[in-house]
């Protein structure tokens, strides 16, 4: 019997092993254009932006990549916020690349978009970071500022297309309300936007009217259902909170909470936007009302930790991870709002938007959101279920946008 079951063993091993040979990697626009021989950036004066992220399965940067390509000069490198090689936290200033001495204007600074006199010796702009699927991450943001400059001073724009880290299927939260526009929320899109940053740049070059000269150069063999891990990309975190490749998932879930300081979101711990608690928090009775919601493709587990820095630093706090168990069936920011909504029923003295301890986050927080009509929903008492149905329609119309500009 040891014999076959050992027999039994070996032929799984084999049959997981062909499939992993057989997979078809992803190949991001860098890589394809790569093989192309970056054909449409010869003889041309090019500026990129980028960030660690700008790598390829090899974990090369773009930087040198480019640097050895006849034919080609690389003028400069603007980098976004975190800065060129990720670390950073607030506003970044200019510097030098020091491998190649190659100047490095930010844009996450004094200015949030490229200056005039930094396009006049280029003739292309190439765009490659690897975005996290969220309307509140600044990266698109960064995108749509500098293709609005491309255009105005008629220069190409070339965007090097990477995988939507979460999928391109799920679409989730509202649309942004135009009076909420901001740095962390750049265009009418949800929260979740299921796109790849080529889509959204077509999505803002033809729907916003930039009309600068867009190309996207696709990947090869990524599809709309892919996690990360299908890819078999290795993963650069995108920024000091983003240091895994599902986190991504998270932060939509808990990224909006964070904004109110009122509870901690794990920025400071070891699990950023995995994990909400506090102090005040009673972690058996926080996590069974959540569950007792029943949300779809979301579990919560009663957890206990002690942040390292930031809000409630060295205190130890209680409340609830969160643990995605079918990411087919979750709706990032819908659990978003059944968790504000249950923080509010059971803490309504900690958790509420009127404490004048947090006037000046509640802006930024309905900044994220893309609207107010989260925050007074909640306040009022609405549950969730009804402001997801307030959110609904604006999500099927921009879901309808969107198809004429899915590559994949």
């Amino acid at each position: 019997m040891m014999k076959y079951k050992k027999i039994f063993l070996v032929l799984c091993f084999y049959l997981q092993l062909t499939t992993l040979l057989n997979a078809e990697r992803v190949k991001t626009g860098l890589e394809v254009l790569r093989d192309r021989n970056f054909d449409i950036l010869r003889g041309k004066r090019i500026g990129v932006i980028t960030n660690q992220t700008g790598v390829d399965s090899n974990f090369n940067s773009l930087i040198d990549i480019l640097r050895k390509v006849k034919d080609m000069t690389l003028v400069c490198i603007f980098s976004p916020e975190h800065g060129f090689f990720g670390g950073v936290q607030g506003n970044i200033g200019d510097t030098n690349d020091p491998e190649t001495g190659i100047p490095v204007f930010s844009l996450y600074g004094s200015t949030r978009t490229i200056p005039e006199e930094r396009l006049k010796d280029i003739d292309v702009i190439i765009y490659d970071i690897q975005d996290i699927g969220s309307r509140s991450y600044t990266y698109i943001s960064t995108m749509k500022l500098a293709m609005e400059q491309a255009a105005k001073c008629n220069k190409e724009f070339v965007v090097l297309d990477r995988p939507n880290p979460i999928n391109g299927l799920i679409v989730d939260g509202p649309v942004l309300d135009p009076k909420f526009k901001s740095f962390i929320g750049i265009a009418e899109i949800p929260y979740v936007h299921g796109m790849t940053a080529g889509e959204m740049a077509l999505f803002f070059n033809s729907e916003l009217g930039i009309n600068c000269k867009l190309t996207v150069v696709p990947m090869e063999n990524w599809k709309r259902n892919m996690t990360w891990q299908d890819t078999f990309l290795p993963w650069v975190p995108t920024s000091p909170h983003i240091p895994e490749s599902d986190t991504p998932w998270f932060y939509p879930i808990t990224g909006v909470i964070g904004e109110l300081s009122l509870v901690s979101v794990g920025v400071g711990y070891t699990l950023p936007f995995k994990i909400v608690g506090a102090p005040w928090i009673d972690a058996k009775k926080f996590t069974d009302e959540l569950n007792s919601k029943k949300i779809e493709g979301v579990y919560f587990h009663p957890f206990y930790f002690k942040p390292y820095y930031g809000i409630f630093k060295n205190q130890l706090c209680q409340g609830t991870r969160i643990v995605i168990t079918d990411k087919n069936k979750v709706k990032p920011f819908l659990t978003a709002v059944m968790i504000m909504e249950v923080l509010k029923k059971l803490y309504p003295d900690q958790f509420n938007f009127s404490r004048q301890d947090i006037e000046n986050r509640i802006s930024t927080f309905d900044n994220a959101c893309g609207t107010d009509m989260i925050r007074k929903k909640i306040d009022s008492g609405e549950n969730y279920l009804n402001i997801e149905k307030w959110y609904i329609d604006g999500l099927s119309t921009f879901c309808k946008k969107r198809k004429k500009y899915l590559l994949y």
